[in-house]
């Protein structure tokens, strides 16, 4: 690819000179003169430990990427998915020391009508 045709946040294919055995997927970050630096996305199993200590990120030479197509036999990076769920009120300070006061009272007059 060239420097032109590289985009902030396109997906490409690329393969490493160095660092990982097997072609990888990732997300232009940020575009240098003749490289990109992209977030790791898809990588095959082999390459799991080295992309875990580059932080899921590598710099890479324009001549190393290609276009993103569907990713082969790889690795897909998963996400954090956070689900917020509604909570039911909680009770106040007061509302909890009434609560045990009428639990206790229950008790007493339950021991005392036997």
């Amino acid at each position: 690819m060239k420097k032109a045709d590289v985009e902030l946040g396109a997906v490409v294919n690329a393969k490493s000179e160095e660092e990982l055995k097997k072609q990888f997927q990732g997300t232009v970050e940020k575009i240098y003169e003749n490289s990109a630096l992209l977030a790791i996305t898809s990588f095959d199993d082999v390459d799991a430990a080295a992309v875990s200590d580059l932080n899921y990120k590598l710099v890479v030479n324009f001549k190393n990427m290609k276009p993103a197509r569907a990713a082969k036999k790889a690795k897909a990076l998963s996400t954090n998915n956070v689900t917020i769920e509604k909570m039911s009120p909680t009770m106040k300070a007061d509302d909890k020391d009434k609560d045990k006061k009428e639990k206790k009272e229950k008790k007493a007059s339950a021991k005392k009508s036997k």
